[in-house]
């Protein structure tokens, strides 16, 4: 089966809409949704109504979270905090009831584990560097993990118990093998990457030859910030989408 993997789409229409183009184009079986598809973002009802039609899995993020009151906006940053407020608010019954609906941060899927954050924290962790990955290998039940929230397209994998970690970028092009070891792969985000690479990326994942490649798809990222302006939004969420920071 071929599988489209993405995360942290953050209300980013425009964005979402060049992925689902990219993704008919490669055939793929099944779209899955590691979280975060609000916040920082001005369309939020567009992005979720999207995301019911096409997902055959969407897990809950912190920012979902957030945007539905489950957590205190206190804990993020000035933009961040504002951004999940005004959501609150602009979120329709149904967008409201679909992200309700949605079975949690972490799941499992085709044998492989699913966790918006991390197989320890499925919310809040990073995984970031190979020391957490490794400490989140040992208690993932499953040889291949799906993450994301941090917004960086990476991976993170060893041969064996035994095995130094080997953590890596993994920029448009990379294809791993994926039949011998653990892995963690992150597709990195759609609606607002932090790499440098400012196109819209995610994941293609084929669980027949056992392959991940990471793809990136441009988009008019100036309609997507221009959106963000005339919501009132923080300009610097507009800002850093033309950066990639």
């Amino acid at each position: 089966m071929k599988i489209a993997v993405i995360s942290d789409i953050h209300a980013n229409l425009q964005a979402l809409e060049a992925v689902i183009d990219d993704i008919r184009e490669t055939g793929a079986d099944e779209v899955w949704c590691l979280g975060d598809a609000v916040g920082y973002g001005a369309n939020p009802n567009e992005v979720l109504e999207i995301l019911a039609d096409t997902c055959s899995v969407c897990l809950i993020g912190n920012h979902d979270l957030a945007a539905l009151g489950e957590i205190d906006v206190s804990i993020f940053s000035t933009s961040a905090s504002e951004a999940a407020l005004w959501t609150r608010r602009a979120l329709t019954g149904q967008s409201t009831a679909f992200l309700s609906g949605l079975a949690g941060a972490s799941g499992e899927r085709e044998g492989i584990g699913l966790f918006h954050g991390s197989p320890r924290d499925p919310v809040w962790e990073y995984v970031l560097d190979g020391e957490s990955a490794e400490e989140c290998l040992s208690v993932q039940p499953t040889p291949i993990g799906l993450i994301g929230h941090s917004h960086l397209a990476l991976y993170f994998t060893r041969a064996d118990e035994l095995s130094r970690i080997t953590a890596e970028p993994a920029p448009q092009g990379t294809v791993l093998g994926l039949r011998r070891g653990q892995w963690l792969l992150n597709p990195g985000s759609v609606g607002q990457p932090r790499d440098g690479d400012p196109r819209a990326a995610w994941l293609e994942l084929n669980t027949e030859t056992m392959e991940a490649r990471y793809r990136r798809s441009a988009y008019p990222i100036d309609l997507a910030a221009a959106a963000i302006l005339e919501a009132g939004l923080p300009p610097n969420l507009a800002d850093r989408l033309t950066t990639g920071h």
